[in-house]
């Protein structure tokens, strides 16, 4: 999916201007919040707010100083072919420069501007100023086959050397007609493989059909397509996608041909696979009972190039797999098909910006529409704006993730939207288990099984909250939920008393509700069984956000009055400790560091005559006099 960009708009001089770059972009315009009056979001950081759109993917059309972007993404510059474009606009609208991504889009985003606006594009990239194209960025359709020629072409051509364009394909190669002619770079447009010493340009015209038995070897499939490809003599850069029938969308050795190939793979289902009927060079009748349509390979490559092209090479198969190669009569512009559905499962962390991976931030920002809690789909604040949504209530968890499935199933690109980390407490194991069930219990549709599903990892509320009080799990430590809506009350005690056994350090997730307010005190009641009672325990509540509160208490004292459904608490260990250090309290759990020095000194103290006498080791202190102290230099509440 094409990210579209967004415009930022920095101050009131220039707010007019950036509602009319976004008309001519078909974006939305975010707004820096008490100086923007009108904007589809706002934000209070400008330099936080563009880094974190810049490390998500999206294009960034700031209307503002160059400077102030520059600042903003400066620390994230790492690769030019991977970063999204940048674009400074002046308030009057006058001025448009692209400052990255020049080659992936920048260049033609800030033309477009600039001619909505009557204004000038800055462009300084050398190809584009002398020559008025970019060698290493073709138009859609055409692929460059050396990109490793490119930038000495272009230095040929700049130094004033012309090009001779030749192929069988130069015809088509309409967009390389304004270079100057000359004997300085040689210049092929061609289906076939590249040219030895040219610059080679290949038009996508090929259309790439597979189809495959259930569980085909991948090498088997792999195989018959470089045969194929051998076969018709085109490059691999001519094929503009992989196609194959939407039963097929799952399976291992298609998706390891895309893969392979580093080609997208578009799928078709039966019907539209059967209007293509009429044009099949080996209809089968036994396919057409199979999968309801009379040839898989040969109708997905037609349908994929369109109603203009020919098969170049008919089905080939193999025990398990069918391949078949069509040609459009024109570079293929407009992708055929549907893509397979992804649904991506992602942990926002506690909610802060600041906390959100920018793998998750690039999955939310390429998704089609936005699923979850109404209160975690707030949380993404500007990055949410203008993406479908579909919020659920709390305890319509089974309904939520599986009409994310059933929408991913229609080929769309879904962001299912968790807190803390998906994978902890949250959606991400439901998902897997309703793939698991299956149509018949109560799982999910055939098609939504088919789809691909992304997890990736969010900051939890343990590691949150840890963070906050210093390292209270330097040593180990579990995670216990104290909600009996799912797990029974017994396991949970059972657990709770094998955590308290093994002096865990213990994260208890869902301690109360509004309902349920006797496990947590049970739990501190087996935990006192097992510990002293001043054993340091930390509550956190609303982690990250604006009203975040974090305060201490010893275990005795731990009231579960205190604690809501936005708390995560954390007890220490017998061995954790609460000190006062630097700016406040500080929570740890040490490893043994300390007895591994003694054990040292000792052994150096052994061989070298007791050099050192007796001393008092400050982590060696008990657990609960330190506590004590930190305790009573803290205000309630601290």
């Amino acid at each position: 999916m094409v990210v579209k960009p967004v415009v930022v708009a920095l101050s009131r001089s220039g707010e007019d201007v950036a509602h009319r770059v976004a008309a001519a972009l078909g974006a939305l315009v975010h707004g820096r919040e008490g100086r923007i009056v009108r904007a589809d979001a706002f934000f209070p950081d400008a330099l936080e707010h563009v880094r974190g759109l810049f490390a998500a993917g999206v294009p960034v059309v700031g209307v503002c100083a160059s400077g102030i972007l520059i600042r903003a993404v400066a620390p994230m510059l790492a690769d030019k072919q991977t970063e999204p474009p940048v674009i400074s606009v002046s308030d009057d609208g006058g001025v448009v420069v692209p400052l990255l991504g020049g080659h992936r889009g920048a260049n033609r985003l800030a033309k477009v501007v600039a001619e909505a606006m009557g204004g000038v594009a800055a462009v300084t990239t050398a190809g584009d100023v002398a020559l008025g194209v970019s060698l290493d960025e073709p138009p859609e359709g055409w692929v460059l086959g050396t990109p490793n020629l490119a930038k000495g072409a272009m230095a040929v051509l700049l130094a004033g050397d012309g090009a001779r364009i030749g192929g069988e394909e130069a015809e088509r190669a309409r967009w390389l007609v304004g270079l100057p002619e000359g004997d300085g770079v040689r210049i092929a447009a061609t289906m076939r493989p590249a040219v030895a010493g040219a610059l080679t340009f290949h038009p996508q015209r090929a259309a790439l059909g597979v189809g495959c038995a259930r569980n085909c070897p991948p090498e088997e499939l792999a195989g018959l397509v470089a045969e194929v490809m051998a076969e018709s003599g085109i490059a691999a850069g001519a094929v503009k996608a992989v196609f194959t029938i939407e039963l097929k969308a799952d399976e291992p050795a298609i998706l390891d041909l895309a893969t392979g190939l580093d080609l997208p793979l578009r799928l078709f289902d039966a019907a539209e696979l059967e209007a293509e009927a009429g044009r099949l060079a080996t209809p089968s009748d036994v396919v057409f009972a199979e999968v309801g349509c009379h040839g898989v390979a040969e109708g997905a490559a037609l349908a994929g190039a369109g109603p203009e092209a020919t098969l170049w090479i008919p089905k080939r198969k193999t025990a398990n797999a069918t391949v078949a190669l069509a040609l459009a009569s024109e570079p293929i512009v407009e992708m055929r098909g549907r893509p397979r559905g992804r649904l991506s499962v992602v942990g926002i962390g506690p909610g802060q910006a600041a906390w959100r991976t920018p793998e998750v931030s690039r999955f939310i920002s390429e998704a089609e529409e936005l699923v979850g809690y109404g209160l975690y789909i707030d949380l993404l604040g500007p990055l949410a704006v203008g993406r479908k949504r579909t919020d659920f209530p709390l305890g319509g968890e089974e309904e939520r993730c599986r009409y994310a499935l059933e929408r991913a199933g229609e080929g769309r690109n879904v962001a299912l939207i968790c807190s803390g980390d998906a994978g902890i407490y949250a959606m991400a194991a439901l998902v897997f288990e309703l793939l698991d069930r299956g149509p018949k219990a109560q799982g999910v549709s055939a098609a939504a099984r088919r789809v691909e599903v992304v997890c990736s990892p969010g900051v939890s509320a343990l590691q949150g909250a840890a963070a906050r009080a210093g390292a209270p799990l330097g040593h180990d430590f579990c995670a216990i939920s104290l909600s009996d809506l799912l797990t029974p009350r017994e396991d949970i005690l059972k657990r709770l008393r094998a955590a308290a056994e093994g002096d865990f350090v213990i994260a208890f997730y869902n301690p109360v509700s509004m309902r349920r307010r006797t496990l947590l005190a049970e739990a501190r009641e087996i935990l006192l069984q097992h510990r002293p009672e001043d054993t340091p325990v930390m509550l956190a509540s609303s982690l990250g956000r604006p009203d975040e509160h974090i305060r201490y208490r010893r275990l005795a004292d731990l009231d579960v009055d205190e604690v809501d459904m936005l708390t995560v608490v954390l007890v220490g260990s017998s061995h954790t400790r609460l000190a006062m250090l630097g700016e406040g309290p500080r929570m740890y759990t040490p490893r043994g560091y300390a007895r591994k020095i003694d054990g040292d000194l000792a052994g150096v103290s052994d061989a070298c005559g007791a050099e050192f006498g007796p001393e008092e080791n400050r982590f060696n202190e008990p657990s609960g006099a330190q506590t004590s102290r930190a305790m009573n230099t803290m205000k309630d509440g601290a």
